[in-house]
Protein backbone atom coordinates (compact mmCIF):
# COMPACT_ATOMS: atom_id res chain seq x y z
CA UNK A 1 0.00 0.00 0.00
CA UNK A 2 2.87 2.37 0.83
CA UNK A 3 4.43 1.69 -2.61
CA UNK A 4 1.13 2.40 -4.42
CA UNK A 5 0.56 5.56 -2.39
CA UNK A 6 4.09 6.77 -3.13
CA UNK A 7 3.62 6.09 -6.86
CA UNK A 8 0.37 8.07 -6.90
CA UNK A 9 2.12 10.91 -5.07
CA UNK A 10 4.98 10.95 -7.61
CA UNK A 11 2.54 10.97 -10.56
CA UNK A 12 0.51 13.78 -9.01
CA UNK A 13 3.60 15.81 -8.26
CA UNK A 14 4.96 15.28 -11.81
CA UNK A 15 1.65 16.45 -13.26
CA UNK A 16 1.53 19.53 -11.05
CA UNK A 17 5.15 20.44 -11.72
CA UNK A 18 4.95 20.11 -15.53
CA UNK A 19 5.20 23.59 -16.96
CA UNK A 20 2.16 24.94 -18.79
CA UNK A 21 2.70 25.34 -22.54
CA UNK A 22 1.50 28.67 -23.94
CA UNK A 23 1.20 29.53 -27.61
CA UNK A 24 1.18 33.18 -28.64
CA UNK A 25 -0.09 34.07 -32.11
CA UNK A 26 1.73 37.24 -33.23
CA UNK A 27 0.36 39.13 -36.21
CA UNK A 28 3.64 41.03 -36.52
CA UNK A 29 6.80 40.25 -34.58
CA UNK A 30 9.66 42.74 -34.35
CA UNK A 31 13.08 41.08 -34.32
CA UNK A 32 15.60 43.67 -33.11
CA UNK A 33 18.53 41.31 -33.68
CA UNK A 34 18.02 41.47 -37.46
CA UNK A 35 16.10 44.75 -37.57
CA UNK A 36 13.23 43.02 -39.35
CA UNK A 37 9.52 42.36 -38.89
CA UNK A 38 8.10 38.85 -39.19
CA UNK A 39 4.44 38.14 -39.88
CA UNK A 40 2.05 35.47 -38.64
CA UNK A 41 4.41 33.96 -36.08
CA UNK A 42 3.66 31.42 -33.38
CA UNK A 43 5.68 31.62 -30.17
CA UNK A 44 5.69 28.49 -28.02
CA UNK A 45 6.47 29.02 -24.34
CA UNK A 46 7.06 26.46 -21.63
CA UNK A 47 7.32 27.82 -18.13
CA UNK A 48 9.47 30.96 -18.15
CA UNK A 49 11.31 30.30 -21.42
CA UNK A 50 10.60 30.43 -25.14
CA UNK A 51 10.77 27.00 -26.77
CA UNK A 52 10.17 27.77 -30.44
CA UNK A 53 9.27 30.62 -32.79
CA UNK A 54 8.07 30.28 -36.36
CA UNK A 55 5.30 30.23 -38.90
CA UNK A 56 2.71 27.44 -38.81
CA UNK A 57 4.22 25.73 -35.77
CA UNK A 58 2.12 22.89 -34.39
CA UNK A 59 0.42 23.97 -31.17
CA UNK A 60 0.47 21.14 -28.58
CA UNK A 61 -2.86 19.81 -27.38
CA UNK A 62 -3.96 21.50 -24.18
CA UNK A 63 -1.74 24.54 -24.69
CA UNK A 64 -3.04 27.91 -23.60
CA UNK A 65 -3.43 30.09 -26.71
CA UNK A 66 -3.04 33.88 -26.60
CA UNK A 67 -4.24 35.53 -29.80
CA UNK A 68 -2.29 38.67 -30.69
CA UNK A 69 -2.95 38.30 -34.42
CA UNK A 70 -4.04 41.94 -34.69
CA UNK A 71 -1.09 43.24 -32.67
CA UNK A 72 2.59 44.02 -33.08
CA UNK A 73 4.65 41.94 -30.65
CA UNK A 74 8.05 43.05 -29.34
CA UNK A 75 10.53 41.70 -26.79
CA UNK A 76 10.01 42.97 -23.26
CA UNK A 77 11.50 46.45 -23.07
CA UNK A 78 14.58 47.31 -21.01
CA UNK A 79 15.27 50.66 -19.29
CA UNK A 80 18.99 50.88 -18.52
CA UNK A 81 18.79 53.82 -16.13
CA UNK A 82 16.12 53.80 -13.44
CA UNK A 83 15.80 54.66 -9.75
CA UNK A 84 12.93 52.47 -8.62
CA UNK A 85 13.85 52.10 -4.94
CA UNK A 86 13.59 55.78 -4.01
CA UNK A 87 10.01 55.74 -2.78
CA UNK A 88 7.70 58.54 -3.89
CA UNK A 89 9.71 60.17 -6.70
CA UNK A 90 8.01 63.57 -6.55
CA UNK A 91 8.14 63.81 -2.76
CA UNK A 92 11.78 62.71 -2.79
CA UNK A 93 12.85 65.21 -5.45
CA UNK A 94 14.36 66.96 -2.42
CA UNK A 95 17.02 64.47 -1.19
CA UNK A 96 16.64 65.60 2.43
CA UNK A 97 13.17 64.03 2.44
CA UNK A 98 14.73 60.56 2.72
CA UNK A 99 15.71 61.55 6.28
CA UNK A 100 12.05 61.75 7.24
CA UNK A 101 11.49 58.03 6.69
CA UNK A 102 13.11 54.75 7.62
CA UNK A 103 14.76 52.65 4.94
CA UNK A 104 11.95 50.09 5.23
CA UNK A 105 9.33 52.80 4.67
CA UNK A 106 11.07 53.93 1.51
CA UNK A 107 11.45 50.46 0.04
CA UNK A 108 7.80 49.61 0.78
CA UNK A 109 6.79 52.92 -0.72
CA UNK A 110 8.63 51.79 -3.87
CA UNK A 111 6.30 48.85 -4.55
CA UNK A 112 3.96 50.95 -6.76
CA UNK A 113 7.01 52.17 -8.70
CA UNK A 114 8.02 48.72 -9.88
CA UNK A 115 4.45 47.72 -10.67
CA UNK A 116 3.87 50.82 -12.83
CA UNK A 117 7.17 50.22 -14.62
CA UNK A 118 6.30 46.62 -15.50
CA UNK A 119 2.80 47.50 -16.69
CA UNK A 120 4.25 50.20 -18.96
CA UNK A 121 6.05 47.43 -20.88
CA UNK A 122 9.46 47.34 -19.21
CA UNK A 123 10.14 43.79 -18.08
CA UNK A 124 13.78 44.49 -17.15
CA UNK A 125 15.59 47.49 -15.68
CA UNK A 126 19.12 48.41 -14.75
CA UNK A 127 18.67 50.37 -11.53
CA UNK A 128 21.35 53.02 -11.12
CA UNK A 129 21.62 53.60 -7.40
CA UNK A 130 19.68 54.81 -4.38
CA UNK A 131 20.49 57.16 -1.49
CA UNK A 132 19.49 54.52 1.09
CA UNK A 133 22.08 51.86 0.26
CA UNK A 134 20.90 48.31 -0.47
CA UNK A 135 17.19 49.21 -0.70
CA UNK A 136 17.35 48.30 -4.38
CA UNK A 137 18.79 44.88 -3.55
CA UNK A 138 15.88 44.20 -1.20
CA UNK A 139 13.40 45.30 -3.87
CA UNK A 140 15.08 43.19 -6.56
CA UNK A 141 14.95 40.11 -4.37
CA UNK A 142 11.30 40.67 -3.38
CA UNK A 143 10.37 40.75 -7.08
CA UNK A 144 12.45 37.67 -7.86
CA UNK A 145 10.74 35.75 -5.05
CA UNK A 146 7.28 36.77 -6.24
CA UNK A 147 6.41 38.91 -3.22
CA UNK A 148 6.07 42.00 -5.40
CA UNK A 149 5.04 42.55 -9.03
CA UNK A 150 7.76 44.31 -10.99
CA UNK A 151 10.42 44.07 -13.68
CA UNK A 152 13.56 41.99 -13.41
CA UNK A 153 16.06 44.29 -11.72
CA UNK A 154 19.83 44.54 -12.08
CA UNK A 155 20.89 46.80 -9.23
CA UNK A 156 23.84 48.93 -8.12
CA UNK A 157 23.38 48.80 -4.35
CA UNK A 158 24.63 52.34 -3.76
CA UNK A 159 26.40 55.24 -5.42
CA UNK A 160 30.20 55.09 -5.41
CA UNK A 161 31.12 58.77 -5.09
CA UNK A 162 33.57 61.20 -3.55
CA UNK A 163 32.69 62.79 -0.21
CA UNK A 164 30.35 65.67 -1.00
CA UNK A 165 30.00 64.42 -4.56
CA UNK A 166 27.14 63.79 -6.94
CA UNK A 167 25.98 60.60 -5.21
CA UNK A 168 26.46 61.80 -1.65
CA UNK A 169 23.91 63.17 0.79
CA UNK A 170 24.98 66.81 0.87
CA UNK A 171 23.88 70.16 2.27
CA UNK A 172 23.42 69.23 5.94
CA UNK A 173 25.28 70.99 8.74
CA UNK A 174 28.86 69.76 9.37
CA UNK A 175 27.98 68.35 12.80
CA UNK A 176 25.16 66.13 11.49
CA UNK A 177 26.14 62.45 11.52
CA UNK A 178 24.44 60.52 8.74
CA UNK A 179 23.33 56.90 9.14
CA UNK A 180 25.63 54.34 7.53
CA UNK A 181 23.41 53.74 4.52
CA UNK A 182 23.54 57.40 3.46
CA UNK A 183 27.33 57.47 3.11
CA UNK A 184 27.93 53.79 2.31
CA UNK A 185 29.61 54.39 -1.07
CA UNK A 186 31.84 57.38 -0.34
CA UNK A 187 35.46 56.85 -1.39
CA UNK A 188 38.37 59.28 -1.77
CA UNK A 189 41.30 57.39 -3.25
CA UNK A 190 41.79 54.34 -5.48
CA UNK A 191 42.09 51.91 -2.57
CA UNK A 192 38.92 53.19 -0.94
CA UNK A 193 37.17 52.80 -4.30
CA UNK A 194 38.33 49.18 -4.47
CA UNK A 195 37.08 48.58 -0.93
CA UNK A 196 33.63 49.97 -1.80
CA UNK A 197 33.42 47.78 -4.90
CA UNK A 198 34.33 44.73 -2.84
CA UNK A 199 31.71 45.65 -0.25
CA UNK A 200 29.02 46.06 -2.92
CA UNK A 201 29.91 42.72 -4.46
CA UNK A 202 29.63 41.08 -1.05
CA UNK A 203 26.25 42.72 -0.43
CA UNK A 204 24.81 41.57 -3.75
CA UNK A 205 25.15 44.34 -6.35
CA UNK A 206 24.82 43.36 -10.02
CA UNK A 207 26.86 46.28 -11.36
CA UNK A 208 28.83 49.25 -10.07
CA UNK A 209 27.69 52.87 -10.46
CA UNK A 210 30.39 55.53 -10.15
CA UNK A 211 29.94 59.32 -10.27
CA UNK A 212 32.60 60.86 -12.51
CA UNK A 213 31.21 64.41 -12.41
CA UNK A 214 28.88 66.55 -10.36
CA UNK A 215 25.13 66.30 -10.76
CA UNK A 216 22.03 68.34 -11.45
CA UNK A 217 19.89 67.01 -8.59
CA UNK A 218 22.43 67.27 -5.75
CA UNK A 219 22.95 70.20 -3.36
CA UNK A 220 26.35 71.84 -3.58
CA UNK A 221 27.17 70.00 -6.80
CA UNK A 222 27.66 71.09 -10.39
CA UNK A 223 27.43 69.10 -13.65
CA UNK A 224 30.54 71.00 -14.77
CA UNK A 225 32.66 69.69 -11.89
CA UNK A 226 34.98 66.74 -12.49
CA UNK A 227 34.98 64.49 -9.42
CA UNK A 228 36.66 61.06 -9.46
CA UNK A 229 40.21 61.08 -10.82
CA UNK A 230 41.24 58.83 -13.72
CA UNK A 231 43.10 56.62 -11.23
CA UNK A 232 39.99 56.21 -9.06
CA UNK A 233 37.82 55.35 -12.07
CA UNK A 234 40.41 52.84 -13.28
CA UNK A 235 40.44 51.22 -9.82
CA UNK A 236 36.65 50.83 -9.94
CA UNK A 237 36.70 49.19 -13.37
CA UNK A 238 39.58 46.86 -12.52
CA UNK A 239 38.09 45.78 -9.20
CA UNK A 240 34.62 45.25 -10.68
CA UNK A 241 36.13 43.22 -13.50
CA UNK A 242 37.78 40.95 -10.94
CA UNK A 243 34.27 39.94 -9.84
CA UNK A 244 32.74 39.81 -13.32
CA UNK A 245 30.80 43.07 -12.96
CA UNK A 246 30.51 46.06 -15.29
CA UNK A 247 30.80 49.72 -14.34
CA UNK A 248 28.45 52.53 -15.36
CA UNK A 249 29.65 56.10 -14.94
CA UNK A 250 27.43 59.11 -14.32
CA UNK A 251 29.11 61.93 -16.25
CA UNK A 252 27.93 65.29 -17.56
CA UNK A 253 31.02 67.28 -18.53
CA UNK A 254 33.48 66.40 -21.34
CA UNK A 255 36.47 65.73 -19.06
CA UNK A 256 34.55 63.40 -16.75
CA UNK A 257 33.04 61.58 -19.73
CA UNK A 258 36.43 60.99 -21.36
CA UNK A 259 38.04 59.96 -18.06
CA UNK A 260 35.33 57.31 -17.68
CA UNK A 261 35.71 56.03 -21.24
CA UNK A 262 39.49 55.77 -20.88
CA UNK A 263 39.02 53.83 -17.62
CA UNK A 264 36.97 51.23 -19.49
CA UNK A 265 33.44 51.72 -18.19
CA UNK A 266 30.68 49.82 -19.98
CA UNK A 267 28.44 52.88 -20.26
CA UNK A 268 28.38 56.60 -19.70
CA UNK A 269 25.13 57.79 -18.13
CA UNK A 270 23.68 61.13 -19.27
CA UNK A 271 26.76 62.08 -21.38
CA UNK A 272 25.16 65.54 -21.46
CA UNK A 273 28.06 67.69 -22.67
CA UNK A 274 30.01 65.04 -24.59
CA UNK A 275 32.27 66.63 -27.21
CA UNK A 276 33.42 65.35 -30.59
CA UNK A 277 36.51 63.72 -29.09
CA UNK A 278 34.36 61.94 -26.51
CA UNK A 279 32.01 60.69 -29.21
CA UNK A 280 34.96 59.35 -31.22
CA UNK A 281 36.40 57.68 -28.11
CA UNK A 282 33.08 56.05 -27.23
CA UNK A 283 32.76 54.65 -30.75
CA UNK A 284 36.33 53.35 -30.81
CA UNK A 285 36.08 51.72 -27.37
CA UNK A 286 32.57 50.30 -27.85
CA UNK A 287 31.32 52.30 -24.87
CA UNK A 288 27.55 52.65 -24.61
CA UNK A 289 25.97 56.05 -24.13
CA UNK A 290 22.82 56.03 -22.02
CA UNK A 291 21.30 59.47 -22.61
CA UNK A 292 18.12 60.46 -20.76
CA UNK A 293 16.87 63.03 -23.26
CA UNK A 294 13.22 63.01 -22.14
CA UNK A 295 13.44 63.73 -18.41
CA UNK A 296 14.15 67.42 -19.00
CA UNK A 297 10.42 67.77 -19.66
CA UNK A 298 9.72 66.64 -16.10
CA UNK A 299 12.48 68.73 -14.52
CA UNK A 300 11.11 71.89 -16.10
CA UNK A 301 7.52 71.01 -15.18
CA UNK A 302 8.51 70.40 -11.56
CA UNK A 303 10.33 73.72 -11.64
CA UNK A 304 7.21 75.51 -12.81
CA UNK A 305 5.25 73.89 -9.98
CA UNK A 306 7.85 74.86 -7.39
CA UNK A 307 8.64 71.21 -6.55
CA UNK A 308 12.38 71.26 -7.34
CA UNK A 309 14.81 73.31 -5.22
CA UNK A 310 16.09 76.48 -6.99
CA UNK A 311 19.73 75.30 -7.04
CA UNK A 312 18.73 72.17 -8.97
CA UNK A 313 17.04 74.31 -11.62
CA UNK A 314 20.15 76.50 -11.82
CA UNK A 315 22.32 73.41 -12.36
CA UNK A 316 19.98 72.27 -15.12
CA UNK A 317 19.87 75.53 -17.05
CA UNK A 318 20.74 75.19 -20.76
CA UNK A 319 21.65 71.51 -20.46
CA UNK A 320 18.64 70.00 -22.25
CA UNK A 321 19.22 71.46 -25.69
CA UNK A 322 22.93 70.63 -25.58
CA UNK A 323 22.30 67.03 -24.51
CA UNK A 324 19.72 66.47 -27.24
CA UNK A 325 21.97 67.83 -29.97
CA UNK A 326 24.86 65.71 -28.67
CA UNK A 327 22.54 62.72 -28.75
CA UNK A 328 21.91 63.42 -32.43
CA UNK A 329 25.64 63.68 -33.12
CA UNK A 330 26.35 60.40 -31.31
CA UNK A 331 23.64 58.58 -33.28
CA UNK A 332 25.00 59.94 -36.56
CA UNK A 333 28.50 58.82 -35.57
CA UNK A 334 27.31 55.27 -34.95
CA UNK A 335 28.06 55.13 -31.20
CA UNK A 336 26.43 52.31 -29.27
CA UNK A 337 23.28 53.65 -27.63
CA UNK A 338 21.15 52.15 -24.88
CA UNK A 339 17.72 53.22 -23.68
CA UNK A 340 17.85 54.92 -20.28
CA UNK A 341 15.46 57.46 -18.79
CA UNK A 342 16.68 58.26 -15.25
CA UNK A 343 13.22 57.09 -14.25
CA UNK A 344 12.18 58.62 -10.95
CA UNK A 345 12.87 62.11 -12.24
CA UNK A 346 9.71 61.54 -14.30
CA UNK A 347 6.72 59.62 -12.88
CA UNK A 348 7.04 55.84 -12.78
CA UNK A 349 5.43 54.25 -15.80
CA UNK A 350 6.47 57.09 -18.12
CA UNK A 351 9.59 55.49 -19.63
CA UNK A 352 7.93 54.85 -23.05
CA UNK A 353 7.62 58.59 -23.63
CA UNK A 354 11.34 58.77 -24.35
CA UNK A 355 11.00 56.76 -27.58
CA UNK A 356 9.46 59.72 -29.43
CA UNK A 357 12.31 61.98 -28.33
CA UNK A 358 14.91 59.49 -29.51
CA UNK A 359 13.27 59.43 -32.93
CA UNK A 360 12.90 63.22 -32.98
CA UNK A 361 16.62 63.62 -32.32
CA UNK A 362 17.99 61.27 -34.93
CA UNK A 363 17.11 57.62 -34.44
CA UNK A 364 14.92 55.55 -36.69
CA UNK A 365 12.04 53.84 -34.86
CA UNK A 366 13.86 50.51 -35.22
CA UNK A 367 17.04 51.97 -33.70
CA UNK A 368 15.06 53.31 -30.75
CA UNK A 369 13.47 49.87 -30.22
CA UNK A 370 16.86 48.17 -30.50
CA UNK A 371 18.23 50.58 -27.86
CA UNK A 372 15.58 49.23 -25.45
CA UNK A 373 15.89 45.57 -26.43
CA UNK A 374 18.90 43.94 -28.11
CA UNK A 375 21.37 46.76 -27.35
CA UNK A 376 20.20 47.05 -23.75
CA UNK A 377 20.56 43.29 -23.29
CA UNK A 378 24.10 43.49 -24.67
CA UNK A 379 24.98 46.30 -22.25
CA UNK A 380 23.63 44.22 -19.37
CA UNK A 381 25.67 41.23 -20.54
CA UNK A 382 22.53 39.09 -20.83
CA UNK A 383 21.93 38.81 -24.56
CA UNK A 384 21.59 35.05 -24.13
CA UNK A 385 18.47 35.58 -22.00
CA UNK A 386 16.97 38.93 -22.96
CA UNK A 387 16.50 41.41 -25.80
CA UNK A 388 14.74 39.37 -28.47
CA UNK A 389 12.09 36.68 -28.85
CA UNK A 390 14.18 33.60 -29.56
CA UNK A 391 14.24 29.98 -28.32
CA UNK A 392 15.98 29.62 -24.96
CA UNK A 393 15.38 33.22 -23.88
CA UNK A 394 12.98 34.43 -21.23
CA UNK A 395 9.38 34.73 -22.39
CA UNK A 396 9.33 38.50 -21.95
CA UNK A 397 7.17 40.31 -24.50
CA UNK A 398 4.83 43.21 -25.05
CA UNK A 399 2.25 43.95 -27.71
CA UNK A 400 0.73 47.14 -29.11
CA UNK A 401 -2.08 48.06 -31.46
CA UNK A 402 -0.60 49.67 -34.53
CA UNK A 403 2.88 49.78 -36.00
CA UNK A 404 5.60 51.39 -33.85
CA UNK A 405 7.85 51.59 -36.92
CA UNK A 406 5.37 54.05 -38.41
CA UNK A 407 4.32 55.76 -35.18
CA UNK A 408 6.72 55.17 -32.29
CA UNK A 409 4.24 56.72 -29.86
CA UNK A 410 2.09 53.57 -29.90
CA UNK A 411 4.66 52.17 -27.46
CA UNK A 412 3.34 54.64 -24.89
CA UNK A 413 0.23 52.45 -24.52
CA UNK A 414 1.07 48.75 -24.48
CA UNK A 415 -1.90 46.36 -24.59
CA UNK A 416 -0.09 43.24 -23.42
CA UNK A 417 2.77 42.51 -21.03
CA UNK A 418 4.31 39.10 -20.34
CA UNK A 419 7.31 38.45 -18.13
CA UNK A 420 8.80 34.96 -17.84
CA UNK A 421 5.70 33.43 -19.41
CA UNK A 422 3.28 35.09 -16.98
CA UNK A 423 0.75 37.60 -18.29
CA UNK A 424 0.49 40.84 -16.30
CA UNK A 425 -1.54 42.89 -18.75
CA UNK A 426 -3.86 41.82 -21.56
CA UNK A 427 -6.19 43.80 -23.83
CA UNK A 428 -4.98 46.91 -22.02
CA UNK A 429 -6.15 45.69 -18.61
CA UNK A 430 -4.16 44.38 -15.66
CA UNK A 431 -4.28 40.58 -15.72
CA UNK A 432 -2.34 39.59 -12.64
CA UNK A 433 -2.93 41.17 -9.25
CA UNK A 434 -0.56 40.61 -6.35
Amino acid sequence: MKTIAFSIFVLACTSLCTAQVTAVRAGHLIDPDSGSVLSDQIILIEGAKIQAVGKELAIPAGAKVIDLSDETVLPGLIDCHTHLADGDSIENSEPFNVLKKTASEIVLESIPNVRATLLSGFTTVRDMGTYRALNDIALRDAIAKGYVIGPRMFVSGAYVTITGGAGAMTGQAPDIQLPWDLHYGEANNPWEVRQKVRLLVHDGADQIKVLSTGAVLTHGSSPNATEFTPEELQAAVEEARNFGLKVAAHAHNPVGIKNAIRAGVASVEHATLIDDEGIAMAKKNGTYLDMDIYDEECIQEQGRKGILPPDFLEHDRDLAGKQRQNFRKAVQAGVKMAFGTDLGVCPYGSSPKQFAFMVKYGMTPMQAIQAATSSAADLLGHSDELGSIKPGKYADMVAVSGDPLKDIRVLENVDFVMKEGKVYKQAGAVSCQQ
